[in-house]
């Protein structure tokens, strides 16, 4: 198992991270399989949080690990004080420990949660405390989707680390978090750790190319959702795969059957437009919205479950509205003059997608 530095800590995490959140779907036999098999293996990062099960993931690795030689992590949603102290006391009783190695303010992903936890009587009240006490020895954030606010509390709060999704999905929706957000934690030294790798499922035909797109990242650790011996030993696999060149990059981005010829590339090609509408901040106010996802296409009923189910997994939708709102000309400025479809390399019909973000965004999916 390789091995790297959690920014200016100074622990070092297996690169494979096991998640405590799909432990609630198994009986604890199978969490001690698991376990045991990832200590094996070198793993030494466990994940969990006080929301996932009201505790029970916490109690199942109670029963599991080992008191000394890894390192734990929770996470507290609450946003104030007393809340926030009672959740990690819970936690630690729980776990049955003393203290945790990690206690992370989690899924802070608008500007009115990181007020209130930076309020007067916020969470960060509980984690100097909990600093102080010995309970905790660092301090993390963590964000689903749109990463403006991440970035705003990392700049305004040292954190130790933070957790976000990193995939080559999402990274045409949400692209702050590389082109901002890892630059400011790699310059800062803050630990980065690499949570749904797999877009919370929707890249499971791609398992391996979703395990090395977030390799190439510079992460220290790559948390996974694990429920069972098999699906262990593949990411046991996985994690040992190169990273991906450059080269493979562009042909990944080319031919990745989850991007197909909908998802904008964000690669500018398309511009200038001659009625100057802005086409790649349009589609990206619509990755915000839900993520590119539904595209009016017929599929199996199985795979647009899943669309819909993760189109609003991330609760983007305002930032959506707002950038959409924001651009002008917008897109009823389109003459369907098709310039923009002879330069998209991705084959992507624009003007059909143009109506497709005003439907949704607008109109409510009626197109």
């Amino acid at each position: 198992m390789e091995y790297r530095k959690l920014g200016k800590t100074g622990l070092e995490l297996s690169l494979l991270g096991l998640g405590g959140f799909h432990l609630l779907e198994i009986e604890l036999d199978t969490v001690k399989e698991i376990v045991k098999r990832y200590l094996e293996a070198g793993g030494n990062y466990f994940e969990t949080a006080r929301s996932y099960g009201d505790g029970v993931s916490e109690r199942k690795l109670s029963k599991v690990l080992p008191k000394e030689g890894i390192v734990v992590a929770s996470k507290t949603e609450s946003r104030e004080k007393q809340s926030s102290e009672k959740d990690l006391l819970s936690s630690l009783k729980a776990l049955g420990r003393d203290h945790i190695d990690i206690l992370f303010l989690h899924a802070v992903t608008k500007n009115d949660y990181w007020e209130a936890i930076s309020s007067s009587n916020g969470a960060l009240k509980t984690v100097e405390w909990a600093k102080k006490e010995g309970l905790i020895r660092y301090v993390g954030i963590t964000s689903h989707g749109y990463g403006g606010t991440l970035l705003k509390a990392l700049k305004e709060y040292p954190f130790d680390l933070f957790m976000t999704q990193m995939n080559y999905y999402d990274r045409f929706n949400f692209p702050e978090i590389e082109t901002k957000v890892i630059p400011y934690a790699v310059s800062n030294n803050i630990g980065i750790v690499a949570m749904k790798s797999l877009a919370d499922g929707y890249l499971w035909r791609s398992v391996g190319n979703a395990f090395r797109y977030t390799k190439t990242i510079p992460v220290s650790c790559i948390v996974s959702g694990i429920n069972s011996l098999d699906q262990l030993e593949e990411d046991l696999e996985l994690i040992e795969k190169e990273p991906f060149s450059p080269e493979e990059l562009e042909q990944l981005f080319f031919e990745a059957p989850e991007l197909g010829n909908y998802v904008c590339r964000q690669c500018m090609k398309c511009l200038p437009c001659p009625q100057g509408i802005n086409i790649p901040g349009l589609f990206l106010a619509e990755g915000r919205y839900d993520r590119q996802m539904l595209d009016g296409k017929v599929r199996s009923a199985a795979d647009y479950a899943l669309r819909d189910r993760l189109a609003h997994w991330f609760g983007s939708e305002d930032q959506g509205i707002e950038e959409y709102n924001s651009m002008s000309p917008g897109v009823d400025a389109c003459t369907d003059c098709g310039i923009c479809n002879e330069r998209c390399p991705y084959v992507i019909d624009i003007p059909r997608k143009l109506g497709i973000v005003k439907s949704k965004i607008t109109e409510g999916y009626v197109w």
